[in-house]
């Protein structure tokens, strides 16, 4: 139930929830590294918090092989791979639809084929899946996250009894995933969000955090996703 010396990996760790995992394994005194598509991020979590990374696109299959390959093992990966998408199934795209469910389930299944063989024993993989919305307003993204739930299900079983996989399922909140809404934008969002939440509320980055780490520490749940969301699905 520590993290000690382990080796983390955090794909997306340059902001949001992925930022904050790796501060927060940080000073449970692992041993750190991130991966992010911006240069200036990594560089700036060097400078802020002394976390060492690369900038890469983790959804490129050769890109990710080099890695590994440079890098060796780790005892957990945490994936932040995959976005969002607005839109039901009627008036999206097959191209736009098709994409979210790319970005969401095969760059995690791409991953997870080629993470898991360079996991240490008794390491673990942690994905990113989702909670709230609808298949009527977020068509693509609903079927990412039921997809990658059913992926965890299955290689759990594939995994073990050496290695484990698990999945947190925040609903939405404030990351900089949405930077691009000014602060009016981003406080109506927040509150029209928090109204189909029973507990009146968008969670915080660390709440959510928190759980990828709880995820890291306990060996023996496995197959498992963890939904941080404040109860927005019952």
């Amino acid at each position: 139930m520590s993290l000690e010396n382990d080796r983390v990996l955090v794909i997306g760790g340059t902001s949001g929830f992925g930022k904050e995992v790796a501060i927060m394994a940080q000073h449970k005194d692992a041993d750190v590294y991130v991966i992010g598509r911006d240069q200036e991020r990594v560089n700036q979590l060097r400078f802020d918090d002394n976390i060492q990374g690369s900038s890469l696109d983790a959804q490129d299959k050769d890109q990710l092989n080099h890695f590994f390959e440079k890098y060796g093992s780790f005892d957990h990966i945490v994936s932040m791979l995959g976005g969002a998408m607005g839109g039901g199934f009627l008036d999206s795209s097959i191209d736009v639809i098709r994409k979210a469910i790319e970005d969401k389930f095969f760059a995690n299944l791409q991953l997870v084929q080629i993470a898991s063989k360079h996991l240490k024993d008794n390491g673990s993989i942690i994905l990113t899946s989702g909670s709230g919305g609808h298949p009527y307003d977020a068509s693509g993204a609903i079927i990412g996250n039921q997809a990658i739930n059913t992926m965890v299900e299955g290689v759990a079983v594939e995994l073990a009894p050496h290695n484990r996989i698990n999945a947190v399922s925040p609903t939405w909140t404030p990351t900089g995933l949405w930077r691009d809404l000014n602060s009016k934008q981003l406080s109506k969002q927040e509150d029209n969000v928090a109204e189909n939440i029973p507990l009146g509320r968008v969670a915080k980055i660390e709440e959510v955090a928190s759980a990828y780490i709880y995820l890291m520490e306990n060996d023996f749940i496995t197959g498992q996703v963890i939904k941080v969301d404040g109860g927005v699905d019952l």
